[in-house]
């Protein structure tokens, strides 16, 4: 089962985006669990002060290690052996396998502020540090978000059709060409970017929707989503192409 234990300096925030449509349906069916701490109780003055000015110098402040140190051992021993993850600019990528390998553990994850944490915690606890992407957040809440929505829609219960996750963007399961879901763009099963999606109504604007599409030749329909996938891949993802096609980093003798 998925369970989350956030730390944070905004509990507040939670579950936030988490507590409405699929993940908080979820919730509240006890499908998975969620629970924000809040760093500054773990804080000894009466100010309740977590960060400091960085050593060597420099701009904005650092959250210290020995409060940070003591909220994370705090989440360990409610969540033993929980995978502890830092959401930071500098970790890896959040992709899809990595989403599947975390969907059903129990994890505990940070949330830095400010100019981040002293790298003693990072060190120490040796935490899985993870990234949305090339770009600075205010915090680590968003990223938390993003993470755990990712989780839990893969969770048995939380989609009607769980067959549909089998052929949407990013999908590690083997299955025809199909994209689905809000991402911004996103490579199917198949490692290409998801074809254009149309439905009701079949004109609009002087737009109208492809015939092929209102043909019902199932086969014509999927050569045609086929070739708008590749096409769409080799224009906006040319590193996805080359992989795809076998030509990349990822080709196989």
């Amino acid at each position: 089962m998925l369970r989350a234990l956030i730390l944070t300096l905004f509990p507040e925030m939670f579950p936030g985006p988490l507590g409405v449509s699929l993940a908080g349906k979820a919730l509240e069916k006890g499908i998975w669990a969620l629970e924000a701490i809040n760093i500054r109780d773990f804080a000894e003055d009466r100010h309740k002060t977590v960060d400091d000015s960085p050593y060597g110098g420099g701009t904005g402040m650092v959250m210290r290690a020995d409060i940070m140190g003591r909220a994370i051992e705090a989440a360990q021993t409610r969540l033993p052996g929980a995978q502890l993850i830092c959401l930071t600019p500098r970790g890896k990528p959040l992709t899809q396998a990595m989403v599947e390998t975390l969907k059903n553990q129990e994890l505990i994850l940070i949330c830095g502020r400010f100019e981040g944490i002293d790298e003693r915690v990072m060190a120490h606890y040796n935490p899985l540090e993870i990234s949305l992407g090339d770009y600075v957040l205010s915090g680590g809440e968003l990223a938390a978000m993003a993470l755990l929505d990712a989780c839990v829609r893969l969770l048995p219960g939380v989609i009607g059709k769980e067959s549909a996750l089998h052929e949407e963007s990013f999908s590690t399961f083997p299955s025809p060409c199909r994209g689905e879901g809000q991402g911004g763009g996103g490579a199917n099963s198949a490692g290409l970017l998801e074809y254009p999606q149309y439905t009701k109504p079949p004109s609009w604007n002087g737009l109208a929707v492809p015939e092929v599409l209102l043909s019902g030749h199932h086969k014509e329909i999927e050569q045609w989503r086929r070739a708008q996938a590749e096409n769409i891949t080799k224009a906006r993802r040319p590193d996805l192409w080359n992989a795809h096609a076998g030509t990349g980093p990822h080709k196989k003798d």
